[in-house]
């Protein structure tokens, strides 16, 4: 099990953190009543498991009633597993594939050949960087045009060797500077949607922290669409929605109440294929345990999607796209979604 980085304590999570510094502390007491007498160590050892038990419960209660702002911060927090945390407890062999042939490598995606199971596949991902200097090469996981060229560059090459291919999604959103833009970045994210929508080889996307925007798109169209359970997929960050419809990032809260971004959501809404659930407590408190959900979930669906024919699988493709979206007219009706 990884520890939760204890320098980033979010607001809800204040019980936990005190119920385990309690914890901390009754097992140290354990240790010294193991040199006094077996009656108050026996006590001792009962209490530690009725707080061990406490504990689980409280974990429990806190992550399975978060509410979407609550699981925004989930999806954000700094010891969550990033792509390449995945890429070494989940894959074997990985060799990275750098540049765009164009313009240069973008480091807030990564590509490369790696194995899963018995299978050869291509894995790209966004990737933020765990400290100040890696995150600022990242772009804090915001890629420029190059990144989703470089992207779809190795989305055509595992189609001509006909391997899978798997992609990790965990962005705010595309890098919105101005040399970005000169460099096209709508358009290069449009391409890679179109593409996408073709490439002959089977696609399977997971959301594994944040799915912010067209950043998010330009590498998720799936075959198979899975979201970890405390991450969002949204057409704009809670704090950008929050600016333009209530003139202020304070209402960020709100905004991620209104844009039903979640996984529960997504899944009711057919965009995503299935949820993949955290160990209790969330994703940056057990990193092998969610590693673990995630592998078995791609080697799932790669077994499902091995034996289609490529004009069927395109065809399903085609249709699972053309199915997504949910139109109202009536106010009372809007709101009943």
């Amino acid at each position: 099990m990884k520890p939760a980085n204890t320098e980033v304590r979010l607001p809800f999570e204040a019980p936990i953190y005190e119920l385990e510094t309690r914890l901390a502390e009754m097992e140290k007491t354990l240790g010294s009543a193991k040199d006094r007498s077996d009656n108050a160590s026996a006590e001792a050892a009962e209490q530690l498991r009725r707080m061990r038990k406490e504990l689980l419960n409280l974990k429990r209660n806190v992550f399975q009633n978060l509410d979407p702002w609550q699981t925004v911060q989930v999806s954000r927090h700094p010891a969550r597993p990033h792509s390449r945390d995945y890429l070494e407890l989940i894959f074997g062999g990985f060799v990275e594939l750098h540049g765009d042939r164009a313009i240069g490598d973008d480091h807030a995606i990564v590509t490369g050949f790696a194995h899963i199971g018995d299978e050869k596949v291509m894995f790209i991902g966004h990737q933020k960087g765990k400290n100040l200097a890696e995150r600022t090469a990242c772009n804090f996981g915001c890629a420029h045009p190059e990144g989703y060229r470089k992207a779809l560059l190795k989305m055509k090459m595992a189609a001509k060797f006909k391997l899978p291919i798997i992609t990790f999604i965990d962005t705010p959103g595309a890098y919105p500077g101005i040399a970005a833009e000169e460099r096209g970045q709508a358009l290069v994210i449009a391409e890679n949607l179109m593409e996408m929508s073709q490439i002959d080889t089977p696609i399977v996307t997971v959301v594994i922290g944040e799915g912010g925007s067209g950043g998010a798109l330009g590498i998720g169209m799936g075959d198979r669409v899975a979201m970890l359970e405390h991450s969002y997929y949204s057409v704009i960050s809670p704090e950008g929605c929050a600016t333009i419809l209530w003139k202020g990032a304070d209402a960020a809260p709100k905004a991620a109440a209104a844009l039903k971004m979640t996984a529960p959501h997504l899944l009711r809404f057919g965009i995503i294929d299935e949820i993949i659930a955290e160990p209790i407590g969330g994703a940056h408190r057990d990193h092998r345990g969610v590693a673990a959900a995630v592998k078995a979930f791609i080697i799932r669906s790669l077994r499902e999607l091995a034996d289609q024919p490529r004009e069927e699988l395109l065809n399903r493709r085609y249709e699972k796209y053309r199915k997504i979206g949910i139109f109202v007219e009536d106010a009372e009706e809007a709101q009943a979604i």
